[in-house]
């Protein structure tokens, strides 16, 4: 029953990408705002496959320390539901993602017209002085910046090898780092198409605040990540938000 109940979901997940980009591509020509909304659409009605198909629910707590204007999110990484779930949850999200992703049908088009940050990873030098660059002109209009700090998805349990991009943000934005727990890789792995009904959470942990030292912020930032990802592979409490 979970393969037939996978395989409908990634159906589901499949069809509702050109679904989105066709029939809503008038929102390409249109405001920010409308091709923004398009996208967050999809993200809810994948979350919707997600739970009555897969049998996958998603919850997301600490909804108290979600940023609603300019700011940067820094989040645990384990598959594609991380960029969904966001997607749905954050008003104005806009992702720091790979530029060879750019030229995707529907993924592409909206992450150029909603202006996500596009990143040349073999870029080096250049591509963190692009991407602050960049994302210093997104702060500038209110958004909020997300950035995967490991640079690749990695299984639950397993911790990350954080990249520096994240702390060259937090310098420039001049402000607090909120931190982003997840357990979605039990449910959603990386890799496969196989989903395995039970709960995915998001959790919102309290900000790092603004002015610290690199090496300080970052340290802060892996700790509070790992530690709460970890806690989260044995989900308690009730739930604030299921999407």
């Amino acid at each position: 029953m979970t393969l037939l109940r996978s395989l409908l979901f990634t159906a589901w997940l499949y069809l509702s990408m050109p679904v989105f980009a066709v029939g809503l591509s008038p929102a390409l020509l249109m405001p920010h705002r409308f091709a923004m909304g398009v996208i967050r659409m999809w993200a809810r009605t994948v979350l919707f496959g997600l739970r009555w198909i897969a049998g996958v629910k998603v919850e997301f707590r600490g909804l108290g320390n979600r940023p609603s204007g300019a700011a940067l999110v820094a989040s645990k990484h384990q598959g594609m539901l991380d960029i969904v779930a966001l997607l749905a949850v954050l008003p104005d999200a806009c992702f720091v993602m790979k530029k060879e992703l750019m030229p995707l049908p529907f993924f592409g088009w909206f992450a150029w017209k909603t202006k996500m940050i596009a990143v040349d990873r073999a870029g080096h030098a250049k591509a963190l002085k692009d991407m602050t660059r960049q994302a210093r002109d997104r702060l500038s209009e209110g958004r909020q910046i997300v950035i995967f700090p490991e640079g690749t998805r990695n299984d639950p349990g397993v911790p990350g090898d954080y990249k520096p991009g994240v702390a060259a943000i937090y310098r420039d934005l001049e402000g607090p780092c909120w931190p982003v727990a997840t357990n979605s890789g039990v449910h959603w792995p990386a890799h496969g198409f196989h989903r395995h009904p039970g709960v995915v959470v998001f959790e919102f942990l309290e900000p790092i605040p603004a002015g610290l030292k690199r090496g300080a912020m970052m340290a802060l930032l892996e700790s509070r990540i790992e530690t709460a990802s970890l806690g989260l592979l044995e989900p308690k409490g009730r739930p604030e938000r299921i999407g």
